[in-house]
């Protein structure tokens, strides 16, 4: 994974949240795709209590002006946006990899949970503290758990898992390891059907290394 405009701004982000009892670091694990799938631990769903507002998020973390939904749409662009006053953005281009797409300005864009805040708070996130939450949902700490993708494909996956969402068959394999990875990454299960669909995709897949590190 290359280490992105992302990472080092998640990494003066992470110096701000020493003051704030950060979770401490661990190192990065790798594991190849299969056997990564294999490692998810697995529950049965409960979305009892769910609430979108109980996940804070597109905070200002390093209190720069940006947003977290800023600061992926720049690490994201593939044509910079001008920058002006308290973090407005005009212009730009951005690639939308789910659906094959160009955007031109970042209003047609949504920032997506890669694996959205319902399917978090069912897979293990009830249990965790309003902290934890709000870093989950503002998680630059790997460009994969948030992407830039346009707004009519971010809502027609809403907060379906891959049983019943996937991007376009191109992108499926990337699509599955991210999923795997962010899963992993967060220590969130997998119910028993999800774990199937990744099982079964990820073997049409390379059993290609993924490398992430847990949020602790």
């Amino acid at each position: 994974m290359k280490l992105s405009n992302r990472l080092l701004r998640a990494g003066l982000v992470a110096i701000v949240s020493l003051a704030v009892a950060a979770p401490a670091a661990h190192a990065e694990e790798t594991l190849p795709l299969h056997s990564a799938v294999a490692a998810l631990p697995v529950a049965d769903e409960d979305r009892t209590g769910y609430d979108r507002d109980l996940f804070n998020h597109w905070i200002d973390a390093d209190r720069d002006g940006c947003s977290t939904r800023a600061e992926v749409l720049l690490d994201e662009a593939t044509i910079a946006p001008a920058v002006t006053g308290r973090c407005t953005l005009t212009g730009g281009q951005w690639y939308s990899w789910y659906d094959n797409q160009y955007v031109e300005g970042a209003r047609g864009l949504d920032i997506d949970h890669l694996v959205p805040l319902a399917e978090a708070w069912d897979s293990g996130a009830s249990t965790w503290s309003a902290q934890r939450r709000e870093q989950y949902a503002n998680d630059l700490g790997d460009e994969r758990a948030l992407v830039a993708v346009t707004a009519r494909s971010n809502r027609q996956k809403a907060d379906q898992d891959p049983a019943t969402w996937l991007p376009d068959a191109p992108v499926v394999c990337r699509y599955v390891a991210d999923w795997t990875v962010i899963k992993l990454r967060w220590s969130l299960a997998v119910d028993a059907t999800e774990q199937q669909t990744l099982t079964d995709l990820a073997a049409d897949c390379p059993n290609t290394p993924v490398t992430y590190t847990p949020a602790g």
